[in-house]
Formats: C-alpha cells, structure tokens, sequence
C-alpha cells in the first residue's frame, strides 16, 4: 500500500527517505501533509525552540547530599536526591 519516498528538505536541500512505515504513521495521526524538513533539521529545530532549564541546588532531606533539582526549593517541602527519591517511589 505504501512505498519508500524520496524528498528533499526545505531546509538544508538534502534529500531525505519518507518511509512507508512513515507514511502509516502520519496517515493514523490525521496527518495530511508530508515531512518537509529531514530528521536532523526537525530535530534542529526543535531544540531552537527549547529554553534552557534553570537548575537550583539543595540539600537531600534523607542522606544529606547536595541534590540539584529543576524547581526552586521550599523550607515547608523536603527535597530528595535522585538516589533517594527513587528508593521512596519503590516502597
């Protein structure tokens, strides 16, 4: 039902395959259009458009190691170690 295609990127004009297992995919989405850019130049784009996390350090309310975590932490919260917080998700 599908066959392999050849495209070229809009982007960077190198010529990319759009699979047919690409192709069913796009189709069980809804998707109506084809791929326009190859996947380095989707994948390019896509980390533009990303900010870069701002990152705050604590201290393991556990073991006590220093912990750098993705939020900002609060006196009224504990803030956990990956190691540690993992061991609490188990139990």
């Amino acid at each position: 039902m599908y066959a392999d295609k050849n495209l070229t990127c809009k982007e960077c004009g190198q010529e990319f395959v759009f699979t047919a297992g690409e192709q069913e995919f796009y189709e069980s989405k809804g998707f109506v259009n084809e791929p326009q850019r190859c996947k380095n130049c989707r994948d390019a784009r896509k980390n533009n458009n990303r900010t870069e996390r701002e990152m705050f350090t604590a201290t393991c309310a556990s073991c006590g190691a220093e912990a750098t975590v993705p939020f900002r932490p609060r006196e009224d919260r504990p803030v956990y170690c990956s190691e540690c917080f993992a061991k609490m998700r188990e139990e």
